[in-house]
């Protein structure tokens, strides 16, 4: 992993894009202390799971919870 100060990142960004994009991460420092990575992206980063089969599983007991307010707000009422 190479590191290179904001300075010389600026400089030569074309050169860093570029060793990202063979797979070579980049740390930019400010100061001496690290602010940024550079890093190639990662295609299928994280995908979040499919749910379908899950919310079919599930099955609703008893009343609807829109049922249960409107009853609760008319006991209230009388």
């Amino acid at each position: 992993m190479k590191e290179v100060n904001v300075k010389e990142a600026r400089k030569r960004i074309s050169a860093l894009l570029d060793k990202a994009q063979q797979g070579e991460e980049v740390l930019i420092l400010r100061r001496g202390k690290k602010v940024a990575r550079l890093a190639p992206v990662v295609d299928g980063e994280k995908k979040l799971p499919d749910l379908t089969a899950f919310r079919a599983s599930i099955s609703v007991k008893g009343q609807s919870l829109s049922q249960a307010v409107i009853e609760g707000r008319n006991e209230e009422r009388y």
